[in-house]
């Protein structure tokens, strides 16, 4: 006969996941997933476990804590300085406030295996925003696998809350701009190759050039940081000397790309024309002021925040989609 079990932690324990993810599954919550609550009802019946309505109850109480999952390239440095996640975050943390949450920044290693059921057993969070970019997708799959609630930034609709901006859209606009000013080398560099939004992006500016009848005067990829732009942005010149413009897939990839063509003798509209894509606070100040495809940052973290609350309370599973626009400045 099997040992009877004392608490929810023996049952976690068993079956791999965290506390929260055993209450919810023992309460038929739709938060969690059916094979992994079959799997602990399964266990729970096969050791006699039967939770008092006090431990239920204890064991439901939440941390009003959400975690912010930031940027895997940024391991070793200061992993939420670039731009971009602080104008997210800023939005994040006014939605989680109107809604009576806190916000937890947390760094994840990308060989971290158990990094989403460490924080649920600790109570101290509630679910996740991933931010994350090479290795979104494993941590959606470590989410998922554990009935996490969790919302991710940049991914298309799914079994799980996401919010993205038309990223086709919104490369279509960029490479529009650049073909309408006489640009005709017009050069692509985006984030990691292999992010939804990169490809949708490329899609876009691919679309334009096409309709346009011209070819890519040259392609490369980043990882969203100031070094990757760099590189890129001097191979590029190595490989197409003669590119008249260039669409950037970040403003903060875009500012340091601008430094590089200005270090190689570039003037920036006259020789290159830039787009960015963020409308950053920041790309109004610099020179030149940066074109660029506004995706609404800030509201986007405050829908962020909006969307997962509702999951985590209501079991309401939403994907949400950020218009764009073009914010026509000096760059281009």
């Amino acid at each position: 006969m099997n040992q009877k079990l004392k608490s929810i932690d023996d049952i976690a324990r068993l079956a791999g996941v965290s506390k929260s993810t055993v209450s919810r599954a023992l309460n038929d919550s739709p938060l969690v997933g059916e094979s992994t609550k079959e799997r602990i009802l399964a266990i729970a019946k096969a050791h006699e476990f039967k939770p008092s309505a006090i431990a239920r109850n204890l064991s439901m109480r939440t941390s009003r804590t959400i975690a912010f999952i930031t940027h895997a390239y940024c391991a070793g440095s200061d992993c939420i300085s670039d731009p971009f996640s602080l104008e997210i975050m800023g939005g994040l943390t006014i939605g989680l406030h109107a809604l009576g949450y806190d916000m937890l920044i947390v760094h994840v290693s990308p060989d971290s295996d158990d990094w989403a059921s460490s924080y649920l057993n600790s109570g101290k969070v509630d679910g996740f925003i991933l931010m994350t970019s090479e290795h979104k997708k494993s941590h959606v799959e470590a989410l998922k696998g554990i009935g996490a609630p969790f919302i991710a930034w940049g991914l298309g609709s799914g079994s799980y809350c996401t919010v993205c901006g038309d990223d086709r859209k919104g490369g279509r606009l960029a490479a529009e701009r650049l073909i309408s000013i006489g640009r005709k080398r017009i050069a692509y560099l985006g984030g990691p190759r292999i992010e939804l939004e990169v490809k949708e992006r490329l899609r876009g500016y691919s679309d334009a050039m096409g309709d346009a009848g011209l070819e890519p005067a040259a392609i490369g990829y980043g990882d969203y940081s100031e070094r990757s732009a760099e590189r890129e942005m001097a191979t590029m010149l190595a490989k197409a000397p003669d590119l008249d413009a260039v669409f950037i897939n970040s403003d903060y990839m875009a500012l340091a790309a601008m430094r590089v063509l200005k270090s190689a003798g570039r003037r920036i509209p006259d020789d290159v024309a830039v787009i960015g894509y963020d409308d950053l606070a920041i790309a109004a100040y610099v020179t030149p002021a940066l074109t660029t495809v506004s995706q609404h940052v800030s509201t986007a973290g405050r829908i962020l925040a909006r969307d997962l609350v509702a999951y985590i309370e209501k079991g309401i599973i939403t994907s949400t989609s950020m218009p764009v626009e073009l914010i026509v400045r000096d760059s281009a």
